[in-house]
């Protein structure tokens, strides 16, 4: 089964679709969004998410007066994430600016007012990140909204991702294998979960959302059937922030894409040939024919 999802078709036999997740990497400036946003439709990437929550929804209460260090100076976690937020003026801005550019665009929202906010902007779906599986309010919300969702899996049992797709249903989901590790040590990939998730899952178009270093793991899940691929991009591995050590800058994101098109072609359909490059070797080397 596919999924349509803005200008893209998701499944077997379909171009990988690469998102570029920004995520909170824009560390709260249009521009910088811009420029990342950028970043991917030079890569050749489909896709662009972001994240969106309402702070004093989603922030744990034991997080909210925790002090952090910003580049904006000392303040509780609470403001620290009311300050990375972007408001509707700017997601417009923004949605217009990827839409220009020709990429899909949307996010991933962590509570139910934040569904609300996105909805009235126009996103063309939903992702649901690692952190929300459980979240079963906020997967209803999503389900009402009729619009394909992207369900990452990481930090969640396989009892807990059946749980959600009881809500989500099966119809319009996208699902991506994920490990919340960040940056993601090799050992904790488990990327033969991809195949399992296949099997328990038929039917949906199964992917891989990758956090960690280098281009191999995510390279790997392709060929083992991942139709869609997601990596956090950015600018420079060394700016301020808890995502960019996990995330891929731009030549590395633009080798990854290049090389998700190259594994993509090779894969082929599975049934063995003769290809018309062999003929000439064939006729020069074989010394036996069939009979």
């Amino acid at each position: 089964m596919s999924v349509r999802i803005g200008r893209s078709v998701i499944g077997p036999g379909e171009p990988v679709y690469v998102i570029g997740e920004i995520g909170l990497n824009h560390n709260g400036s249009v521009d910088l969004a811009k420029e990342l946003i950028d970043v991917a439709v030079e890569a050749g990437a489909q896709a662009v998410k972001f994240q969106k929550r309402t702070p004093e929804i989603s922030t744990p209460e034991h997080m909210k007066d925790v002090p952090r260090e910003t580049p904006w100076g000392t303040m509780t976690y609470l403001d620290y994430r009311r300050r990375v937020e972007f408001d509707r003026d700017q997601y417009i801005e923004l949605a217009d600016y990827a839409y220009l550019r020709g990429v899909d665009w949307f996010a991933s929202p962590w509570d139910v007012p934040s569904v609300a906010f996105l909805e009235d902007i126009g996103v063309v779906a939903h992702k649901v990140a690692s952190a929300s599986v459980t979240d079963i309010e906020l997967l209803w919300a999503l389900r009402e909204t009729g619009k394909p969702v992207i369900l990452s899996t990481g930090m969640s049992t396989l009892d807990e991702i059946d749980a959600a797709v009881e809500v989500l249903g099966t119809d319009r989901l996208v699902m991506l294998h994920a490990t919340s590790s960040y940056p993601m040590p090799t050992e904790e990939a488990n990327i033969s979960v991809i195949r399992t998730l296949q099997d328990r899952y038929r039917g949906v178009p199964i992917g891989y959302s990758g956090h960690e270093r280098g281009l191999q793991i995510s390279l790997a899940a392709v060929a083992l059937g991942a139709v869609a691929v997601e990596r956090h991009i950015t600018l420079d591995r060394t700016m301020w922030g808890s995502d960019h050590a996990a995330s891929l800058e731009p030549q590395g994101f633009d080798h990854l894409v290049r090389d998700i098109r190259i594994i993509s072609e090779a894969m082929g359909d599975g049934v063995k040939r003769v290809f018309p490059g062999e003929e000439a070797p064939k006729a020069k080397l074989r010394r036996v024919n069939a009979s």
